[in-house]
């Protein structure tokens, strides 16, 4: 494993207090009810039940859905469900860890042919076929809300996510739990990686809209159940959710991430803000937040200026003129911290735009420039490290910058991530990846010119580019081809969003004797 990226994680839990015996990856949860997985619940600690239930009443749960869930409620608008064909299977229990996978069924390995198959098609349409025959097949579902939030219809972006949820959790194995924090599921099996990448979604939803603590409880979900590669690197983004939710407790420094060593210290700053703190406790939060700050500068040179660029303050002159701080310090970065940096900044600039945190990160850079003439030797020694470490990122770090969709994160990607074909539905698959089953092999129908529709599906594709794609001198060719790319865009999603909401799904025969016994899950 990369030292850019090793595990020393220790996500302390500090409310409630975690007893001794309790995993370090536990969600917080109520005895029955997993409230933090729930965001009405946080909704309604914010702005009360009644705003966010409005005149609601309790009513009986539509029949249809023959069990009780915690991460989604099943809707009526859904269409019936009925088992799609994936299961879950335990593979092994070892030292309170029990390791689980997915597992598609013969029919649902051909319903993903078809899916695979409508993707090469490069028309949607075919997707939206598809998902009209199987309404809970969850690499359409996942791609189709990808079309959504693109044209930003964010409630059918997010229905279209959760019905995957709902779907995955029905086939739950019995021992799987989402908040023990010991259930396990592999990356490197394709049929696992679906639900990783619905957690992920999910989880961005709640945080966009206004649920960060829910969404910290997901990202710690995530990071749960393979903890030790963390597939979509998590550990690139839970601070910035701790942050979000004020869980500054919570926070531990991995100094070696200029995410977690900037986030480190600002939590410290804001506990040695908190009113109802000693003075003399108060004092010796802040003394750490200011070296844990000067130490963040000094390590990572490279975030100040394009932090204080997106927050549009203008540094003092003695700032901009100072070598340390100066153009060579993102220019002379090594390619994985440039990236790591951008990520950092792009995602996190918000929660620094603060006046008093400005101001006390004014008077840290005041101080570091002053350690900087000083010659302190561990403005030297942070350079060494720079050198040392950083050269190259992981596969997982690429795979969390192409989901994060941050511009300037994903413009300091390397050629050999950019160059190569990316799939939406499975970025950046891992190289070593264990494959149960295998697509029959199908004669290759090449097109000589891609269609409008061909554009807009690539463009799904995180950090979709032309390269190679156009040619430079027909130039009016893609003024045009924009122009009815949009027109194609807007009528596909009219048509979409009709379908959806119009339609009638095919229904599958009931069956007499269900998988599961209804009264198990009530």
């Amino acid at each position: 494993m990369s030292k850019l990226y090793s595990h020393h994680l220790q996500l302390c839990q500090y409310s409630p207090p975690r007893s001794s015996n309790q995993p370090l990856l536990a969600i917080q949860h109520q005895v029955v009810i997993p409230m933090n997985l729930n965001p009405e619940t946080e909704l309604k600690r914010y702005f009360g039940a009644r705003a966010v239930l409005g005149d609601q009443r309790p009513r009986q749960r539509n029949r249809q859905f023959h069990r009780s869930t915690w991460m989604t409620s099943p809707k009526d608008s859904w269409p019936r469900f009925s088992r799609p064909g994936i299961s879950m299977t335990l593979l092994q229990s070892k030292d309170g860890v029990q390791y689980f996978t997915f597992e598609h069924s013969r029919d649902y390995q051909q319903v993903q042919f078809k899916f695979l198959d409508a993707v090469e098609s490069m028309d949607p349409n075919n997707i939206l076929a598809l998902l009209q025959l199987n309404p809970y097949h969850i690499d359409s579902l996942l791609q189709l809300s990808d079309v959504c939030r693109i044209q930003e219809d964010q409630e059918m972006a997010r229905d279209l996510i959760e019905r995957a949820l709902y779907s995955f959790e029905c086939a739950f194995h019995p021992l799987f739990s989402l908040t023990a924090g010991t259930s396990r599921l592999d990356y490197l099996r394709p049929e696992n990686r679906a639900f990783y990448l619905a957690l992920y979604k999910h989880m961005m939803f709640l945080e966009k809209r206004g649920c960060p603590r829910t969404a910290l409880e997901y990202c710690k979900l995530i990071l749960s159940l393979d903890p030790d590669s963390d597939p979509l690197c998590m550990l690139l983004l839970i601070d910035f959710l701790m942050l979000r939710s004020r869980e500054y407790h919570a926070i531990t420094n991995l100094s070696q991430l200029p995410n977690f060593a900037f986030s480190t210290a600002l939590c410290y700053f804001h506990l040695s803000q908190q009113e109802d703190m000693d003075p003399e406790e108060s004092d010796k939060q802040r003394r750490k937040a200011n070296q844990m700050l000067q130490n963040a500068l000094i390590m990572f040179p490279g975030v100040l200026m394009p932090l204080l660029d997106l927050c549009t303050v203008q540094p003092d002159v003695t700032v901009t003129s100072h070598a340390f701080f100066g153009p060579k310090s993102q220019i002379g970065q090594p390619p994985a911290l440039a990236e790591l940096t951008a990520l950092y900044v792009g995602r996190a600039y918000n929660v620094w735009r603060e006046a008093a945190v400005m101001l006390w990160l004014e008077e840290s850079v005041k101080e570091v420039l002053l350690r900087v003439d000083a010659k302190d030797p561990q403005v030297e020694d942070s350079q060494n490290k720079r050198k040392q470490r950083y050269q190259s990122a992981p596969r997982n770090i690429h795979r969390h910058v192409l989901l994060s969709e941050i511009k300037e994160a994903t413009s300091s990607l390397p050629l050999e991530v950019t160059t190569q074909p990316l799939m939406g539905f499975d970025p950046l698959p891992p190289l070593d990846s264990v494959i149960s089953y295998t697509r029959p092999e199908r004669q290759h129908v090449g097109a000589s010119n891609e269609s409008t529709l061909s554009l807009f599906f690539r463009s799904l594709l995180p950090n979709f580019n032309l390269q190679g794609g156009l040619r430079q001198e027909d130039e009016m060719e893609v003024a045009r081809a924009g122009q009815e790319l949009n027109q194609e865009v807007n009528r596909l999603m009219v048509a979409m969003r009709d379908m959806l909401a119009n339609i009638r799904f095919q229904e599958p025969p009931r069956e007499d004797n269900p998988y599961r016994d209804e009264d198990e899950w009530d």
